[in-house]
């Protein structure tokens, strides 16, 4: 889903590449670097702290698609896909999270 958030930012206006590209990228990043460092961690606690943090990025992410796409950034079938891959990374992370809570 990064890759996909890099390639579809880079398309958006010279203006916003220091506010939605930017935080768009930010967030996208986080959530792959918030599992990783919650899975470093040497509890279970802590892994399931920085995997809500995943989730809230990912929130991020989803609220600032939708803004793009209000913005006329991206048209509707690259909001979509950006959506569903959301979607995904959403199940996985919530699959995840009730494989720690168990």
């Amino acid at each position: 889903m990064v890759t996909e958030i890099y390639e579809v930012s880079h398309k958006f206006p010279r203006e916003e590449i220091f506010a939605l590209t930017s935080q768009l990228r930010r967030a996208a990043v986080s959530i792959p670097s918030n599992i990783a460092e919650g899975q470093g961690r040497s509890s279970r606690k802590e892994f399931l702290y920085f995997l809500g943090n995943a989730k809230g990025s990912l929130s991020e992410v989803e609220t600032q698609v939708l803004i793009a796409r209000k913005l006329d950034y991206i048209d509707d079938e690259v909001s979509n896909s950006l959506l569903n891959l959301s979607a995904e990374v959403g199940r996985i992370l919530n699959g995840l999270l009730a494989s720690l809570r168990n």
